[in-house]
């Protein structure tokens, strides 16, 4: 069977007149028609319809951790489908790769962290953080327990729930879940509270979840959702013992911690989970998707505690929740194999070696005239750009200046993504030296020429 897929440029983008892009300005795309469409990947290279060779410098969407067209995550697949297709995990059923890869993803997990729901993104995976723990709440005894802690910046998905999480400024135009989540001080000390130590608005910070949780009761709060690192709210890292801080408050309060892990689980930051290997403290609930089938099939994973997993289980208790792709064959297959190669590989080890590299060397452009700050860490990288360094000034926010070094960048041979007058680098783990210093040097003459041309 051969099917009928355009090929050439203008194929693909008149087939694309049909497709509503994500996160975009549709209006524009449609007056322009500036989109670029990639045609093949290998390793850390992607390549377009005009034969442009580019690197990955974004993992797809945070997601490609180990490299693309890996045959041994591909003949998974394959394999999976030609010995079962399909079959559900509702009722009493269950398979076989289901079931090896909630025992994988468990085995991994920090702490008590046993049970495993599997979705297909992260926005599912946190839509089904928020129902469990509602339905845990009422097994207690304690059904007004139901609100949310968020955070300003929070990037949680795009599903109604989700994007209730996510800071507002993504819901805006669109309307969101109203009176269920409370956004706390966003942990960015570059914007919030410059002149501070790390130490002071440490303090601060705490003082926001104290007096937040004594306003709104904690008998009436169920958890506080948490990026270990901020992703599409700018890439933000939060000052040094924060996360274990605020989980020593919400276990005070009986709060549950809900790490989500969407983006910096498998190896993005140097180990399986960022959580406790990176920021020791073990929440009481992961979800996690994108690396772990590094994006070869979607899948996403809610992991809870064994606490958790005990009361929802109790013989009164129904689980009515479910999703028809929950621990889909085809993807439960992908991830395992893709866990394997992590683990074979020693990727996440690597990562703490290279994506040490990658950090220092984009940290290198912090000497720049509109290079504002360069933060994040490993293979997880945001610099954000000012019209004025001394003062902070940000470009007005039409200026998309991301979008202008994102577009230099491009014409360079590297992918990288705007967020207004941010840049966002995510590129797969396998990156080796040369290629981290090729990235460098394109985004310092990529950056230079956006700069020159302001005439800063």
């Amino acid at each position: 069977m051969t099917l009928d897929i355009p090929t050439g440029t203008d194929a693909v983008l008149t087939s694309d007149t049909h497709l509503i892009q994500s996160f975009a300005n549709l209006h524009a795309l449609k007056q322009d028609g500036a989109r670029t469409a990639i045609v093949e990947a290998s390793g850390a290279m992607v390549k377009d319809s005009e034969g442009n060779e580019l690197i990955d410098g974004i993992g797809g969407l945070w997601c490609v951790n180990v490299g693309h067209g890996r045959p041994e995550i591909i003949d998974a697949i394959t394999q999976q489908l030609k010995t079962l297709d399909y079959y559900s995990t509702f009722y009493n059923f269950t398979h076989p790769a289901a079931a090896a890869l909630a025992e994988k993803v468990a085995s991994l997990a920090p702490g008590q962290l046993n049970h495993v729901y599997f979705g297909n993104s992260g926005s599912v995976a946190n839509d089904t953080a928020v129902r469990i723990l509602h339905h845990y709440n009422n097994l207690r005894g304690k059904p007004q327990k139901k609100k949310i802690l968020s955070r300003m910046g929070a990037y949680h998905g795009s599903t109604h729930m989700a994007m209730a999480l996510t800071t507002p400024a993504y819901s805006d135009g669109w309307g969101a879940v109203e009176g269920l989540v409370t956004h706390l001080r966003a942990p960015h000390k570059y914007r919030e509270a410059p002149e501070l130590s790390d130490e002071e608005f440490l303090k601060l910070l705490e003082q926001d979840m104290l007096d937040t949780i004594h306003r709104i009761g904690a008998d009436n709060i169920c958890a506080f959702f948490a990026e270990p690192i901020q992703g599409a709210g700018g890439v933000i890292t939060a000052p040094p013992g924060y996360h274990k801080r605020m989980r020593e408050i919400t276990a005070q309060h009986d709060i549950a911690y809900v790490a989500d892990e969407v983006v910096t689980a498998w190896g993005r930051l140097g180990h399986m989970f960022a959580s406790k290997d990176a920021f020791d403290y073990t929440p009481d609930i992961i979800t996690t998707a994108k690396g772990l089938t590094s994006g070869y099939q979607p899948l996403s994973a809610t992991i809870i505690s064994s606490e958790i997993h005990e009361v929802i289980s109790r013989p009164e208790a129904m689980f009515l929740h479910g999703m028809t792709y929950s621990g889909h064959p085809a993807a439960a297959a992908a991830g395992l194999a893709n866990i394997a190669i992590l683990e074979n590989e020693g990727i996440p080890a690597r990562v703490q070696t290279t994506g040490k590299l990658f950090e220092n060397t984009l940290r290198g452009l912090g000497d720049m005239a509109m290079v504002g700050e360069v933060r994040g860490s490993h293979f997880m990288m945001g610099i954000e750009f000012v019209k004025d360094k001394a003062t902070r000034e940000e470009f007005a926010p039409d200026a998309n200046i991301g979008g202008a070094v994102a577009q230099a960048a491009q014409q360079r041979g590297l992918i990288a993504r705007a967020l207004g007058n941010i840049l966002i680098l995510s590129p797969t783990l396998i990156m080796d030296e040369a290629m981290i210093t090729d990235i460098g040097a394109i985004l310092r003459d990529s950056i230079g020429e956006v700069s020159d041309s302001l005439g800063l």
